[in-house]
C-alpha cells in the first residue's frame, strides 16, 4: 500500500468514528464555552487574590529596599534595612520569643487535638458534643483574648481566686516574664484546639475499618494498632496540621496586642507584634516591611521543609 492509499485509509477510519454532523476542529477553533464560564466564576476570587494578596506583596518587597515614612516618599537604600536586621537585638529577642510561643503552641495543641480526635472517633458519637468542641474557634480572637484577659487578671480574676482559696500565691499570668509567653500560648490552644481536631478526626474517618479489623485478629493491642496503623496512615493530615498551625502560630498578634502589648519589658514581643511597632510606632515602613520579607521566608522554607521530609504529599493507603 502506498502512502498516500494508507492516509486515505487513516481518514476513513477517523470519519467513521466521528458522530454524525460533526467533524473535528482544530484547538483554537473550537468552542470555549465551559473554559469563559469558569473564568467568570475564578473572576472575584482571582480579582481579590491579585489586588488583596499579590500587589501588597510585590509592593512590600519593593519597600523594603526603601527608606519610606508614610508622610514622605520611598527612598531606595538598597540592602541596609536587610543588613541592620542582622545586628538588630530586638529582631533576635522577637524570633526568640516567637519560637518559643510556636514549641508550646504545637506541642500542647498538636496532642491534645489528637486526643480530642480519637475521642470524637471512638466515644463521642454525639453531634452536638463533636460541634461544642468547634464553638471556641468561631469566637473573635480578639474577644477570646479579653475573656481570658478578665478571668487571668491578678486581682479579680476567676483563676487567681481560686488559687488563692486554696491557699496558694496568685501568679501574674499576664504580667510576669516568666508566664506571658506560655499563659498566651495557652489561650490560643484553647481557641484552636477543636478547629485542629475536626481536621484530624475528617482524617480518622478516612481509614478504612477493614485496616483495623484485620490487625484486631492478629491480636494486635489497643497500643499497638494506634502506633502501627493509625500514625501511619494518619500522616498526610498530621502533616497539613502541622504546616498549618505553625505559620499560623509565626503570625500570632491579636493575643499578644490585646493582653500584654508586648511586654513585660520585651518578654512577649513577638516578631509580628515588632513588624507592627516599626510600622505603626516608628512610621519605619521600609524597615516592618524587610521584616515581613524575612518572615515569609522563613515560613516558606518551614512549609517546605515539613513537607519534603515528612512526606505530607505521599499516603500509606496507596
Amino acid at each position: 500500500m502506498t502512502t498516500t492509499a494508507a492516509s486515505r485509509a487513516v481518514r476513513a477510519s477517523a470519519a467513521l468514528h466521528e458522530p454524525p454532523g460533526r467533524t473535528a476542529k482544530p484547538f483554537w477553533r473550537r468552542n470555549h464555552g465551559d473554559l469563559r464560564i469558569a473564568l467568570f466564576f475564578i473572576a472575584p476570587a482571582l480579582v481579590g487574590f491579585v489586588a488583596f494578596f499579590l500587589v501588597p506583596t510585590i509592593r512590600g518587597v519593593y519597600l523594603s529596599f526603601t527608606e519610606y515614612s508614610i508622610l514622605g516618599d520611598p527612598t531606595w537604600i538598597g540592602t541596609k534595612n536587610y543588613t541592620a536586621i542582622f545586628g538588630d537585638e530586638l529582631f533576635w529577642n522577637a524570633m526568640g520569643v516567637t519560637l518559643q510561643y510556636v514549641g508550646l503552641n504545637i506541642a500542647f495543641q498538636t496532642v491534645i487535638a489528637l486526643g480530642l480526635a480519637l475521642l470524637m472517633h471512638r466515644v463521642a458519637k454525639s453531634t452536638f458534643i463533636r460541634g461544642a468542641l468547634l464553638l471556641p474557634f468561631l469566637v473573635a480572637n480578639v474577644i477570646v483574648a479579653l475573656l481570658w484577659f478578665w478571668m487571668l487578671d491578678y486581682q479579680i480574676g476567676i483563676v487567681n481566686e481560686i488559687i488563692n482559696w486554696l491557699g496558694l500565691p496568685r501568679v501574674a499570668f499576664f504580667g510576669s516574664e516568666q508566664w506571658a509567653i506560655p499563659t498566651i500560648a495557652g489561650v490560643n490552644v484553647w481557641r484552636h484546639m477543636g478547629y485542629t481536631a475536626l481536621l484530624i478526626f475528617a482524617g480518622l474517618q478516612s481509614i478504612p475499618n477493614h485496616v483495623y479489623e484485620v490487625a484486631s485478629l492478629d491480636g494486635a493491642s489497643n497500643t499497638r494498632t494506634f502506633w502501627s496503623i493509625t500514625m501511619p496512615l494518619l500522616r498526610p493530615v498530621l502533616v497539613l496540621v502541622l504546616v498549618v498551625t505553625v505559620i499560623g502560630s509565626f503570625q500570632v498578634f491579636d493575643t499578644v496586642a490585646v493582653t500584654t502589648g508586648g511586654g513585660p519589658v520585651n518578654a512577649s514581643r513577638v516578631i509580628q507584634m515588632y513588624i507592627f511597632q516599626k510600622a505603626f510606632g516608628e512610621s519605619d515602613f521600609g524597615y516592618a516591611s524587610a521584616l515581613s520579607v524575612i518572615l515569609f521566608l522563613i515560613l516558606a522554607l518551614v512549609a517546605f521543609v515539613q513537607m519534603k521530609f515528612l512526606k505530607g504529599n505521599e499516603s500509606d493507603l496507596d
